[in-house]
């Protein structure tokens, strides 16, 4: 998923540029603002990945001492 968000992100700074270039600031500024939400949600889906993982590995190791 976070793929997914990295290049919706891409995108839009792609079409903020465009709009830039046409001199329509204020879409620029709106669609470079949805990329920006496209980038943290990107990044909030890498920070779940790497909670559960160290979660998963905590759980494990909890299990392991008390053998």
């Amino acid at each position: 998923m976070k793929i997914f968000w990295m290049i919706v992100a891409g995108i839009c700074i792609a079409v903020a540029a465009f709009y830039m270039l046409r001199r329509d600031f204020n879409t620029a500024f709106v669609v470079a603002a949805l990329g920006m939400i496209f980038w943290f949600l990107n990044y909030r889906a890498q920070m779940k990945e790497v909670i559960a993982a160290a979660d998963a590995a905590n759980n494990e190791g909890e299990e392991t001492n008390e053998d």
